[in-house]
């Protein structure tokens, strides 16, 4: 039974629960089959992803998103993520929503704001 909230709804809810110390949302919207892929994660399941994702969120103060496109079961969210420190950066993940909740996550990270390049220069070599 889906519920009448979109999925993209439900992905920014996930990250919302993050900004909001709020453990038992989280909880709500990570499905029992839950894999998450980053840079530094191969598909780990929900119980590695709470105790290495989760403490994230005593850095996070807000996420402000920049898209939320719906395709299918997949949610493509881009936002800008600010700790309490005051340090900026960019994502984007892909979150696979079915039956109300969280299935999937691939993180796409590493963009720090402001950028590292001067406007139309580039890092490295």
């Amino acid at each position: 039974m889906s519920t009448a909230l979109p999925k993209a709804a439900i992905a920014k809810a996930a990250f919302e629960a993050y900004a909001n110390d709020d453990r038992a949302a989280i909880e709500r919207l990570i499905a029992e089959d839950f894999s998450f892929m980053s840079p530094l994660d191969n598909g780990i399941g929900r119980e590695t992803y709470f105790a290495r994702c989760w403490p994230n969120h005593e850095t996070i103060a807000a996420f402000h998103f920049i898209r939320a496109v719906e395709a299918g079961d997949e949610v493509i969210v881009t936002y800008e993520g600010e700790t309490h420190e005051g340090r900026r950066f960019r994502n984007t993940e892909v979150l696979t929503v079915r039956d109300d909740a969280i299935h999937a996550v691939e993180v796409y990270f590493g963009w720090s704001l402001p950028h590292e390049a001067a406007p139309g220069g580039f890092t490295g070599s």
